[in-house]
């Protein structure tokens, strides 16, 4: 049995050096500076697309938030008919302004929708190989945002995928 929830628990005990490491060496930010910035996300991390500066976008976003649900998502890939690996991801919603109690007050709602399209992700195969590929990963982000949209309408810009990691049994 033990040998069965080792593997789990350097699962946590990893995500949790790797999130305690992040948040130590991370940028420090003075109290209050998002505020003065104006919420402009882009003003910090400088919006660059593959063409260049993308002025269009900074417009888009210029009122937008980032919403971190609060747990992990844990997705069992079973393969004949046995747990063969976990798929842990943490994802974010990029609103408007003004959504983030909305978002927790409906976030049981929003995982369990989200629950079901990583399942039926996992069951298509999609964390089997190289599931980190744009191709990949792209269609489950367009599915997830079509979920978050049916669940908070269109103030919803995107769904990000923040961590994503697999442990093979």
């Amino acid at each position: 049995m033990l040998k069965k929830l080792l593997p789990l628990l350097f699962l946590v005990l990893g995500t949790g050096a790797g999130i305690g490491a992040g948040l130590f060496m991370g940028p420090k930010d003075e109290p209050g500076a998002h505020a003065e910035a104006g919420g402009d996300a882009h003003a910090v991390s400088g919006s660059k697309t593959k063409n260049g500066p993308d002025t269009h976008d900074d417009e888009k976003n210029a009122g937008s938030e980032f919403i971190k649900l609060n747990n992990q998502f844990v997705i069992p890939v079973v393969q004949h008919g046995r747990v063969a690996s976990l798929v842990v991801l943490s994802l974010s919603l990029e609103t408007g302004f003004g959504l983030r109690e909305t978002v927790y007050e409906r976030e049981p709602k929003i995982r369990d929708a989200f629950l079901q399209v990583l399942f039926d992700h996992a069951n298509m195969g999609g964390f089997d190989g190289a599931f980190t590929r744009p191709e990949i990963l792209d269609p489950l982000r367009a599915t997830l945002l079509q979920v978050a949209k049916t669940e908070l309408g269109d103030a919803v810009a995107s769904v990000l995928i923040l961590d994503i990691a697999r442990q093979d049994n």
